[in-house]
């Protein structure tokens, strides 16, 4: 499955346009993990453990995006794009969302 924010593939050619696909997860920050970066917030610094949770919050949502994708028939997704948002204190939403086609 070729996935990228570009509106085209380069090198190939979009033969057919099948709609949007989606990916999201909804997580929640560790309490622990929360007391710790509020430490290392005082003397700066990476936040290691939040770095964590982004990263696996984007693969899984992009491979909930790629499954959907490979669902309806798609080998690629283009215009893909990252958003963020507050579902509760201490939880966010990652989603993503590209438009599938099909692709020689």
């Amino acid at each position: 499955m070729i996935i990228n924010n570009l509106e085209i593939i380069p090198g190939h050619q979009i033969k057919t346009h099948l709609g949007l696909v989606q990916g999201s997860t909804v997580r929640a920050k560790h309490v622990g993990k929360d007391f710790f970066a509020g430490i290392k917030n005082i003397f700066g610094g990476e936040l290691r453990s939040y770095t964590e949770l982004l990263n696996e919050s984007r693969e899984q949502s992009l491979e909930r995006m790629e499954a959907q994708a490979l669902g309806l028939g798609a080998n690629a997704i283009v215009n893909v794009r990252f958003s963020t948002s507050s579902i509760a204190a201490g939880a966010a939403e990652l989603f993503v969302c590209g438009t599938i086609v099909i692709a020689d």
